[in-house]
């Protein structure tokens, strides 16, 4: 697929954010879309660009990149034969989806896009990206006074564990689709289980 391709070339090295995580977000996404009848080809596209642009999380403009990202998309869409129509479907869905918008997706497109992204950012592989961008900016693991976050409201600008009560336990709630909601509470699990055994080892 062209446009897969063109991706690949494009998306920065960021563990967190690489071509992987858009190859495992679209696999959910399909996965999704087939059980809600939404328009696969649409949902792979929105998928496939929903990244073109990824700021580090310490960069002021990271709050900018899913709506640049949309911005983006469309001049690429436009290579690939898409009608104006489908164009305006993929990129609103592209802008909609980051969690620091607050927005759900007007679009059956737009909500499984929004649903198979924050699946990747819980679970096994969550824990994982997590770590790896708590590593890359520099973030203590935990705060030694209280770890998990009892007495004090979550910081995640410092403390890597910090951002699994200020986003990842809350993801499952925010799920716009029924198959998006049934796996985001198996992964769920998976944070609980392992928050539960870092209390005995810490």
């Amino acid at each position: 697929m062209r446009l897969e391709k063109e991706v690949q070339k494009r998306t920065r090295s960021d563990s967190a954010h690489d071509f992987q995580h858009i190859m495992r977000v679209l696999k959910n996404a399909q996965k999704i879309a087939r059980k809600e009848r939404a328009n696969i080809r649409l949902v792979t596209a929105a998928v496939l660009l929903h990244d073109i642009i990824s700021y580090p999380k310490s960069d002021p403009r990271s709050k900018n990149s899913s709506s640049e990202s949309a911005i983006m998309a469309r001049k690429i869409l436009k290579k690939y034969h898409y009608t104006s129509d489908e164009i305006e479907t993929i990129s609103d869905a592209i802008r909609d989806h980051s969690f620091s918008k607050g927005v759900t997706p007007r679009s059956l497109e737009g909500k499984i896009l929004q649903d198979a992204d924050r699946l990747d950012a819980i679970g096994a592989i969550g824990i994982a990206r997590t770590f790896a961008v708590g590593g890359a900016e520099n973030r203590s693991f935990y705060n030694k006074d209280d770890p998990f976050c009892k007495n004090r409201i979550p910081n995640d600008k410092i403390y890597t564990l910090d951002h699994f009560y200020r986003k990842l336990l809350l993801l499952e709630k925010k799920m716009n689709t029924k198959s998006g909601k049934r796996e985001a509470r198996n992964r769920t699990r998976v944070l609980k289980k392992f928050i539960n055994d870092l209390q005995k080892e810490i």
